[in-house]
C-alpha cells in the first residue's frame, strides 16, 4: 500500500506480472474510487464544455463518452478526461486524482453560465473490471444487456438491485467496464464481481500493474507523458482537438502549430540492447541528449524493454535509431509505432 493523491493504494495483490497477465488472459478488478467526478447540468453545459474542453461535445449522443483534455491558454492539458453525456443538458466528467481541486478551480474560474458545476467524488466509488472474461462475469451480476454497450458507450442500471453506471472504456488495451457506484455499495459490488470471476480467472489488480498495461497500449498518463507545459498536439492527441472551435481555451496554440510544426514529438520506443528505461533517462541521437523518457518498463506481455519520451519531430518516425541512457551507458532503441500492444475492440 503506498499514498497516492491523498488515497491509500494498492500497488499489488499477489503480484504485478501475474495481476498483468489475469487482465491479458481472463479479466481483472481495479478499485479506481480515487478518480475524481464533476457533473455539469443545464442548459448551458454543452457550450460550457466546448469552451474548457478539446474534444466536440456537440458531436455526443445521450449515453455516449468521449476522451478529451482541459487545456490551458497555452494548449498544455491541465488534465486528460473523460465526458459521459447523461443527456443534452447532463454531463459527468471524470477527472484525475491528484487533479481534482485543480480542476475544480479552474473550471469555476472560466465562468460555467446556465449550467452547475459539483465536485460528486465523495459520493461515487468506480471499479474497473478488464480483460477478455470481462463481460462474461459482468453480466451474470447485471440485467442491462453488455453486449448492446459499444466501445466508449455507457447505460444505467444496476448490479444485484445496486444502481450504477456501466462505461465500456478501459485503460489497459483490454475489452472492459468501468462501473460506477454509489460508496456504500462499493464492497458489496467489489466482492460480488471477485465471487463471480473466480471460474474465470479474476485478479484483484494494483497500480503496478495498471501502468504496466496502460504503458503497453500506450496510454498517457498525466504526470507522465502530460502535464500543463506540454502541448496535447505534442502529446499525439491531435486526433481529439477540434479546431474548428475558435472559442476552446488554447485554440490560438493548436493553430500555430499545426501550420508552423511541433517543436516535439511523444514517441514509443524499443529497447534494442539490455537495459531498462525509466522516468527521466535521457534519449540520445549520435551521443547527443535529444530528450528524455517519460515512462518505461520491460514489458510482461512482449518480452522486451518499452518507453516513451518526447523528441524533436525529425527523430520521430518509426525505425529511427535512438540510444537512451541506463545508469550512465548509452543502450541503443529504435522508435516503434504506437501501440505496443493492440487487440481487437469492440465497435
Amino acid at each position: 500500500m503506498v499514498p497516492f493523491g491523498d488515497w491509500e493504494m494498492p500497488v499489488e495483490y499477489a503480484g504485478l506480472i501475474s495481476e498483468h497477465m489475469a487482465v491479458r488472459q481472463a479479466a481483472g478488478l481495479f478499485d479506481v474510487s480515487h478518480m475524481g467526478e464533476f457533473e455539469i447540468e443545464g442548459e448551458g453545459a454543452q457550450a460550457f464544455l466546448q469552451r474548457v474542453t478539446a474534444n466536440d461535445v456537440a458531436r455526443l449522443v445521450d449515453g455516449q463518452a468521449q476522451y478529451s483534455a482541459v487545456p490551458n491558454p497555452r494548449g498544455c492539458p491541465l488534465d486528460d478526461v473523460i465526458l459521459y453525456r447523461r443527456a443534452g443538458d447532463r454531463y459527468l466528467m471524470i477527472v484525475n486524482a491528484a487533479n481534482v481541486e485543480k480542476d475544480l478551480a479552474w473550471l469555476q474560474e472560466q465562468g460555467p453560465v446556465d449550467c452547475d458545476l459539483r465536485d460528486v467524488s465523495d459520493q461515487y466509488a468506480l471499479l474497473a473490471l478488464q480483460g477478455p472474461r470481462a463481460e462474461a462475469v459482468l453480466q451474470k451480476l447485471t440485467s442491462l444487456d453488455l453486449s448492446q454497450i459499444k466501445f466508449y458507450r455507457f447505460a444505467e442500471g444496476d448490479v444485484g438491485g445496486r444502481s450504477l453506471l456501466v462505461a465500456r472504456t478501459g485503460y489497459t488495451g483490454e475489452d472492459g467496464f468501468e462501473v460506477m457506484i454509489d460508496n456504500d455499495d462499493a464492497v458489496t459490488v467489489w466482492t460480488a464481481l471477485m465471487e463471480e470471476g473466480e471460474p474465470h480467472g479474476i485478479a484483484p489488480c494494483g497500480l503496478g500493474a495498471r501502468d504496466s498495461l496502460r504503458i503497453e497500449a500506450a496510454m498517457p498518463l498525466y504526470g507522465h507523458e502530460l502535464d500543463d507545459a506540454t502541448s496535447a498536439l505534442e502529446a499525439g492527441l491531435g486526433w481529439f482537438v477540434k479546431l474548428d472551435k475558435p472559442e476552446m481555451i488554447g485554440a490560438e496554440r493548436f493553430a500555430r502549430e499545426k501550420q508552423d510544426g511541433l517543436a516535439r514529438k511523444m514517441i514509443c520506443f524499443e529497447m534494442r540492447g539490455r537495459g531498462i528505461p525509466r522516468q527521466g533517462y535521457p534519449i540520445l541521437a549520435d551521443g547527443d541528449a535529444v530528450g528524455s523518457v517519460t515512462s518505461g518498463l520491460m514489458s510482461p506481455t512482449l518480452g522486451s524493454a518499452i518507453g516513451m519520451g518526447y523528441v524533436p519531430p525529425e527523430l520521430a518516425k518509426a525505425g529511427t535509431e535512438l540510444e537512451v541512457e541506463v545508469r550512465g551507458r548509452p543502450v541503443s532503441a529504435a522508435v516503434v509505432k504506437r501501440p505496443f500492444y493492440k487487440r481487437d475492440r469492440p465497435t
